[in-house]
C-alpha cells in the first residue's frame, strides 16, 4: 500500500462499516442435492448463523436494522424478506431483494455498507441467493423463457455462453488456456476441501454439509467436451455496435476490439465447453455488517470502497476490468497494493480476460520444464497423480501464468455458479482467506463479477485487527 494510502486508511478506518461474520450453503448442481429448496429456505440458515455469529464477535446483541439479498430467478415477492422471517428474525426486522443480476450478491453488501456509512446504527445482514432448481417457469403470451432482456431492442443482448465465446476470440484466449485455467480453479478447490478451507464459511442446509463441484479428475476430462456454441459470422451478434465503454478488452492476443467502438469478430471454431463453464447451482451467502464503533475486539473485514461501471453489452464478461480500475483509482491504490482477488468464475474465457487486462494472468515463452498452464493449439492437459496440471503438450508456444492472488481456493468454475449469490461467495471467501486467515490489518482484497446487460462491480475490503 502507498503511503497515501496508508494514511487515509487510517484516518478513515473508524467510518467504515465492519463485515464481523461471513457465512454461506454449499453450493450444489441445480437439480441435486438442494434441488429441493427454495430460495428463502437456502438463505434463512445462512442469515441466522451470520447474525449468532456476529453476535460472539462483538460481545453485544445490536438491534439488525434490515436484511439485503440478491436474487436473480424468482420466485419474485420479496425473497430477502421471507429469508428473514425463516431465520427467526423479529418482524421489525424489513427486507430488500436486489436483482444486479450476478453482480446482484455483491451489489445488495454494497447497499448494506452504504446504508451503515451513512449513519445507520444497527447490523445490517447482506448477500444473495439463488435456488436454480426451484425457479419459476417463465410465460409471456402463452411462450416459455429462460430470462427477461438484459438490453433493450436496438442494442447487442447475447447469452452468456456465446458472449464469453465472442470475448475468448476478440481477446485471443484458445481452448487450451481456457481448459488449463478451469483446470486451476478444480485442483485448487480441491486441495481447500481437502485441507478444510471451506469449513467454518458453510453453514448445513437441509442435512447437505459440503459442496459438490470440484473434481478432482477434471484434467483429464477436459479434453472430451465439445464446444457448447457454433462459431459465428461476422454480421451476427459478436460484431456490435457499442456506445462508449469503459472497459476495453485485455491487449494480449490477437485483440480487434478498441474500447466500446464497432468490433469486427473474426470467424473462428467455438472454445467454450462445459468443462471450462461453470455449473448453474443452488446456494446462498451472507455477510453481517456492523458500525465500527460496535465491532468491539472482532476481526472484520471493512468495507473502504467500490466502483459499478457500464461495458459493452456484447462483450458483458469484461466488466470488471472497468469497475476495478476505477475502484484503484479512486482509492489511490495499485493491483500491487491488493493481497487477495476473487473474482466470479462464470467461464473460463471471461474470467481470463479480464485477469490478462489486469495484469492478474500473461502469457509467458513457453519452457519445457515448466509446472505452469500452457496456451497452445491443443486443449491436452498433462497431470500428475495429485491432480496437479503440469503443461499442455503438442505445439504449445506460450505458458498462461495465473497470480496465486486470484481465487487461490478455486472458483465458480469449480464450485458452481448460484447467480445472485456468487457476488457475495467473493466476499465470503475473502473473509476466510483474509480474517480466518490471519491476515494482518492493512490487508487488502477485492471481489468482482461480471453482469448481463454489460456491468463489472467490483468492492475492496481491508483487514481490521
Amino acid at each position: 500500500m502507498t503511503d497515501t494510502a496508508a494514511s487515509a486508511s487510517s484516518a478513515q478506518s473508524a467510518t467504515w462499516p465492519m463485515i464481523v461474520a461471513a457465512r454461506r450453503s454449499p453450493i450444489t448442481t441445480k437439480g441435486r442435492d438442494l434441488a429441493g429448496v427454495a430460495a428463502d429456505e437456502l438463505a434463512s440458515p445462512v442469515i441466522r448463523s451470520c447474525v449468532d455469529d456476529a453476535h460472539r464477535a462483538t460481545g453485544s446483541h445490536l438491534e439488525i436494522g434490515d436484511v439485503l439479498l440478491g436474487n436473480c430467478m424468482g420466485p419474485g415477492g420479496n425473497v430477502a424478506r421471507s429469508a428473514a422471517l425463516a431465520a427467526g428474525l423479529d418482524v421489525s426486522v424489513p427486507g430488500m431483494t436486489i436483482d444486479r443480476q450476478c453482480g446482484s450478491g455483491l451489489s445488495a453488501i454494497i447497499s448494506a455498507a452504504e446504508s451503515i456509512r451513512a449513519g445507520g446504527r444497527r447490523m445490517i445482514v447482506a448477500g444473495g441467493t439463488e435456488s436454480a432448481s426451484t425457479a419459476p417457469l417463465r410465460v409471456q403470451g402463452g411462450v416459455a423463457y429462460a430470462r427477461a432482456p438484459f438490453a433493450p431492442t436496438g442494442f447487442p443482448d447475447p447469452e452468456m455462453g456465446p458472449a464469453a465465446d465472442a470475448l475468448a476470440r476478440v481477446v485471443g484466449i484458445d481452448r487450451a488456456a481456457q481448459d488449463a485455467y478451469a483446470e486451476r480453479s478444480h485442483r485448487l478447490a480441491v486441495s481447500a476441501t481437502r485441507s478444510g478451507a471451506f469449513d467454518e464459511e458453510i453453514v448445513a442446509v437441509d442435512g447437505v454439509r459440503a459442496d459438490d463441484g470440484p473434481r478432482a479428475g477434471i484434467a483429464a476430462l477436459l479434453g472430451r467436451f465439445v464446444p457448447l456454441y457454433r462459431s459465428r459470422e461476422p454480421g451476427s451478434d459478436d460484431t456490435r455496435t457499442a456506445g462508449p465503454a469503459t472497459a476495453g478488452p485485455a491487449t494480449a492476443g490477437p485483440a480487434t476490439a478498441e474500447h466500446g467502438q464497432h468490433t469486427a469478430v473474426q470467424p473462428a471454431p467455438s472454445t467454450v465447453t462445459a468443462g471450462n463453464s461453470c455449473r448453474i447451482s443452488d446456494g446462498a451467502a451472507a455477510v453481517a455488517f456492523v458500525p465500527a464503533q460496535f465491532r468491539g475486539t472482532a476481526p472484520a473485514l471493512a468495507l473502504r470502497a467500490h466502483a459499478t461501471v457500464g461495458c459493452d453489452p456484447a462483450l458483458p464478461g469484461i466488466g470488471p476490468v472497468g469497475a476495478v480500475n476505477r475502484l484503484l483509482g479512486e482509492a489511490g491504490l495499485t493491483m500491487a497494493d491488493i493481497a487477495a482477488f476473487e473474482i466470479v468464475e462464470a467461464f473460463a474465457a471471461q474470467s481470463l480476460a479480464v485477469l490478462l487486462a489486469l495484469g492478474l494472468a500473461e502469457f509467458a515463452p513457453d519452457v519445457p520444464e515448466s509446472r505452469g498452464r500452457s496456451h497452445g493449439a491443443t486443449n491436452a492437459v498433462d497431470s500428475d497423480a495429485d491432480g496437479a496440471t503440469n503443461s499442455v503438450t503438442n505445439s504449445a508456444v506460450t505458458t498462461l501464468r495465473v497470480d496465486d492472488r486470484v481465487c487461490s481456493d478455486g472458483g465458480a468454475l469449480a464450485l458452481g455458479h448460484p447467480w445472485g449469490a456468487s457476488g457475495a461467495v467473493g466476499v465470503v471467501r475473502l473473509f476466510s482467506r483474509l480474517v480466518r486467515g490471519g491476515a494482518p490489518t492493512g490487508t487488502l482484497g477485492i471481489s468482482t463479477a461480471a453482469i448481463g446487460g454489460g456491468m463489472g462491480v467490483a468492492a475492496l475490503f481491508e483487514v481490521v485487527r
